[in-house]
């Protein structure tokens, strides 16, 4: 059955190439009998939004599309700060759903207050690549995928009903969701690290597999996700390690190995280590969490944490979709190295410290701190690359790749201070107290702003126009 508040959000800042995907799920939607109301967020600059926003209307949909994008947005943070009347508030009203991965995706949750949300980044896609033979799971295993060379023989495309999978599980207590869905408490990668999600090091192959444990039959699931094959969760020091192997590679943000789902099973669990938001759906009907408003990549960290109070599940669903990582306006590897060691380390003090779970919030007491160790650790890893890939360069027989590789070996050793363990600890410890600051004063202040967005958003609705595109036929 139809949800009769069903959300397909599309958060994004790249507004040049998202018609493609709005196309490539309106026309999945539509062949699987779902009209669900697709939103398009945009982080752009009013430059590009302006450059860029004739592309969507040049886009053809069954379904019609909505837009918010910066003229929008001021106009929502304008209303909160008009109703708030303290404009000491304002910086914290900014601070949530400032540009960033969690401040956009902040908006996409005001936006579906009172509905289900279906979400997708922009470059996904409603298909995923598959092995042609499928395998048979072992017992307590959900999900086998193996890394593929591009371009060989051996996996297809096949495509799953996502809005229906999601239906089946969202805002229904565990006892409702279909008999074919494995239970426990959480589940287990065999190449991550349970709490951080970092990877181990490269696996051609991995499995996830659900532990056993008690899901109270009356608990709701409120987050759900599908599988995802592509790029799936690969680290960036996995992508750096794919470049220093690959002798014919000279680019390392090229993508030479693709993740094939060899197969898949549904699961519910009480925890979710393994949280994408990427490829996620919410019940968001009274309401959820904000997702950390930072410019690093750990937004949707908050609902790893959050899920796991009593009366509170997560699934994975029986549907899985393609990421096919676009290298656009995206950050050069040795960056998105430095992002996901800040990141990692985090995750693991805020983990730690965890004070308190409610509706719409968490507590936690980490202050921001930097010891000298939490700095070696990541700086030991980072040079030990560093050294490898001077090495590789000076083995290397074609020159274009030993100057790519003394290339990515200066780029990492500019990212990481020159390996100065002072230096980085320093820059690291200040870019972790604003991070820390912003998130604690923001989530205080976000219950207050989902009571006053749920009732405008009843009356009068916020802030969003109708894409003039053409209609489908």
């Amino acid at each position: 059955m139809q949800h009769k508040d069903l959300f397909f959000v599309i958060p994004t800042y790249r507004l040049r190439d998202v018609g493609e995907t709005i196309e490539a799920y309106d026309e999945h939607f539509w062949r699987n009998g779902h009209t669900p109301r697709i939103i398009v967020f945009d982080d752009s600059s009013p430059v590009a939004q302006q450059k860029y926003y004739p592309l969507l209307e040049q886009t053809r949909t069954h379904n019609e599309v909505y837009y918010v994008g910066p003229e929008e947005k001021e106009q929502f943070t304008a209303y909160l700060s008009q109703r708030l009347r303290d404009k000491r508030l304002d910086g914290l009203v900014k601070n949530l759903f400032r540009p960033s991965y969690g401040g956009n995706r902040n908006f996409t949750l005001m936006y579906t207050l009172g509905g289900l949300m279906v979400s997708a980044d922009d470059d996904m896609r409603p298909y995923a690549l598959m092995e042609g033979s499928l395998e048979s799971l072992d017992e307590g295993e959900i999900c086998r995928g193996r890394l593929h060379r591009v371009g060989k023989n051996g996996y297809v495309r096949k495509s799953f009903d996502i809005v229906g999978a999601f239906l089946d599980v969202l805002g229904k207590s565990v006892g409702e969701v279909p008999d074919n869905y494995e239970t426990g408490e959480l589940l287990l990668d065999t190449a991550m690290d349970l709490e951080t999600n970092a990877t181990r090091g490269v696996a051609r192959e991995n499995s996830l597999h659900v532990q056993k444990g008690d899901v109270r039959s009356d608990a709701v699931v409120k987050m759900a996700q599908t599988f995802r094959s592509g790029t799936n969760d690969v680290d960036a020091l996995d992508f750096a390690e794919l470049f220093l192997t690959n002798e014919e590679q000279v680019n390392p943000d090229e993508l030479n190995e693709l993740y094939v789902l060899v197969n898949f099973r549904p699961a519910v669990t009480k925890l979710n280590w393994r949280m994408d938001c990427g490829v996620a759906g919410y019940d968001n009907t009274f309401g959820l969490p904000p997702f950390f408003p930072t410019r690093l990549r750990f937004e949707d960290y908050i609902y790893r944490l959050w899920v796991r109070q009593d009366g509170v599940a997560a699934a994975h669903v029986d549907a899985a979709q393609n990421h096919t990582k676009s290298n656009y306006m995206r950050n050069p590897v040795a960056a998105e190295i430095f992002n996901e060691e800040v990141c990692n380390l985090l995750k693991r003090k805020i983990k730690d410290s965890l004070i308190r779970t409610d509706d719409l919030t968490i507590g936690f007491d980490y202050a921001g701190e930097v010891t000298a160790e939490d700095a070696k650790q990541s700086l030991d890893k980072v040079a030990t690359m560093y050294s490898r890939a001077l090495e590789t360069a000076e083995k290397a027989t074609k020159p274009e790749r030993a100057d790519a590789l003394r290339l990515f070996a200066a780029n990492l050793q500019k990212a990481f201070y020159s390996f100065e363990p002072d230096f980085f600890q320093q820059n690291l410890l200040r870019i972790v107290d604003d991070v820390v600051s912003v998130i604690k004063g923001s989530i205080e202040l976000w219950p207050t702003l989902v009571e006053i967005c749920y009732f405008q958003k009843d009356r009068k609705g916020l802030p969003q126009v109708r894409v003039n595109n053409r209609r489908r036929t």
